[in-house]
């Protein structure tokens, strides 16, 4: 019985094994469908195509102009310091 529940075992880990891989080729070959697709859109604008510069537009992207500090004349009383504050509450579950 111990050598069929071995068997068993070893099945089900071959079986995942592959699901997994073909999980990963899927996602690979999605990955390079989707830079096929950049690039073809980056020729037909007529703009050269490059990774770095592509994320590096994305990353500017991300600024966000409401969240950034109003500059004033004079600095307000409740001025609050630069060091970071942790306030953390711990509690043991029994």
């Amino acid at each position: 019985m111990n050598t069929f529940n071995q068997i068993l075992r070893s099945i089900l880990f071959f079986v995942l094994t592959l699901v997994g891989m073909l999980m990963a080729v899927v996602f690979m070959v999605s990955t390079a469908i989707a830079v096929a697709i950049l690039y073809i859109v980056a020729r037909i604008s007529g703009r050269p195509f490059a990774i770095k510069s592509y994320w590096d537009q994305r990353r500017r992207g991300r600024t966000r102009p409401n969240f950034t500090r109003k500059e004033t004349a004079s600095p307000t009383p409740t001025h609050r310091s630069t060091q970071n504050v942790t306030d953390i509450e711990m509690r043991e579950i029994p």
